[in-house]
């Protein structure tokens, strides 16, 4: 289980108040801006338009576990609904050691429009979620942080995107720090598409 969570997915402090009768009170120093405050959301978002099965294409990650098996990525879908039209109830299958999986998520509405918070489990797996980009038909560029690290997830359609898209996500790879050699791209053929009642994980609750 903690393979299949370290492969589906993949922060901020500061200031000291100075003492009173100790002169004028300082301003606390602005507190260090997190990286995904940089990146704009999609304008023109239409939650209903997303729904449907999607499949993972690439991601860009330092994530060292996925490093080390990329060579075992498996094919990944996604189906997505919108059950209340502000957040998305998210549903990953995937293969591990040959058997179907399936993880349940919620990305719940956060401060603006194109922005969700994803609760995991245990401490600090709070995922600050952005969809950078997407026409809603064919592909969706996503950007997850968890404390200050940052991976971003190229979706589409179809298992296989066009040139131009591919290009798009690994720009926006490079923007965001993460070099070409940090994309990894999954297969294009050995979907599941469910899952029986004793290999799903469910974390809509937590």
């Amino acid at each position: 289980m903690a393979a299949l969570g370290s492969l589906l997915l993949f922060g901020l402090l500061l200031a000291a108040p100075t003492g009173l009768g100790q002169g004028p009170r300082r301003r606390r120093p602005p507190a260090p801006q997190s990286p995904l405050e940089k990146v704009a959301a999609q304008a023109e978002l239409s939650l209903p338009q997303l729904a449907g099965r999607w499949f993972l294409v690439g991601v860009a990650s330092r994530c060292s576990y996925l490093a080390e098996h990329s060579h075992r990525l498996e094919a990944t879908a996604v189906t997505v609904t919108v059950p209340d039209g502000q957040s998305l109830a998210v549903s990953t299958f995937r293969k591990l050691a040959g058997t179907c999986w399936e993880l349940r998520q919620r990305y719940l509405p956060a401060q603006a429009h194109g922005r969700f918070l994803l609760k995991g489990r245990g401490y600090g797996s709070k995922v600050d979620v952005v969809l950078g980009e997407t026409d809603h038909s064919s592909y969706a560029i996503l950007y997850y942080q968890r404390g200050h690290s940052i991976s971003i997830k190229l979706y589409g359609r179809s298992s296989q995107l066009s040139d131009l898209v591919v290009e798009k996500f690994e720009q926006r790879a490079e923007a965001a720090g993460l070099s070409r050699d940090l994309i990894y791209y999954f297969p294009t053929y050995g979907f599941c598409d469910s899952a029986d009642e004793f290999h799903i994980l469910d974390e809509t609750k937590l």
